[in-house]
């Protein structure tokens, strides 16, 4: 299909697509905008607001999630609704596809949920208490590391322990990133990395 198109024609549809354009960027077009902002309120009047840090990487983001349920003793209450963080230094309340679908990730079936052990010699994990998982991972971390520490290389003290490595998480505050390093640095261990290299 062939359309003939005059100059002066041009001239008149470029002049109206640029006029159109700056009156958007000069802010005459935010009718959805404020439609949004005006039904929002009424959608999440019922839940109850907390904010927190998305799990993904290490830009550690800010979101929002929205859950029902009164926190009641019958009642348990499940999250309904998450979004970007506005008032979120970090990411003002835009939030990239994988933070875009943590909802996904939180009503996962397949989301580890508490702590599971598989005893040595068998095949199928099972459902431990935190306390016995907590215990057994100091007493690995104490056995490796008095079986292998070294203090010293000939005559240069080193503190070295190489066996055992360390993984921190990258979207914690960074006072809890400094008292992760601190903590696995005061025990010797060199193998340390951070999620947000990974």
């Amino acid at each position: 299909m062939n359309v003939q198109v005059s100059r002066r024609g041009l001239l008149k549809g470029a002049g109206a697509g640029l006029a159109g354009g700056s009156l958007g960027a000069l802010g005459f077009g935010g009718l959805q905008p404020a439609m949004a902002a005006a039904v929002r309120p009424f959608k999440l009047a019922q839940m109850r607001e907390t904010r927190n840090t998305c799990p993904y990487c290490s830009v550690a983001c800010g979101v929002i999630l929205y859950s029902l349920g009164d926190r009641s003793k019958n009642a348990r209450s499940s999250v309904m609704h998450i979004e970007g963080d506005p008032d979120h230094p970090v990411n003002r309340g835009t939030l990239c596809p994988k933070g875009s679908a943590l909802l996904d990730f939180v009503h996962a079936e397949t989301r580890t949920k508490y702590p599971l052990y598989r005893a040595p010699g068998t095949s199928e994990f099972k459902r431990v208490s935190w306390d016995f998982a907590l215990d057994r991972i100091a007493t690995l971390l104490k056995e490796d590391r008095d079986k292998n520490f070294k203090a010293k290389n000939e005559e240069l003290t080193v503190n070295r322990w190489t066996t055992t490595g360390f993984l921190g998480a990258s979207a914690t505050t960074n006072e809890t990133a400094w008292l992760t390093y601190k903590t696995v640095r005061s025990m010797g261990a060199l193998v340390f990395d951070n999620q947000a290299r990974v």
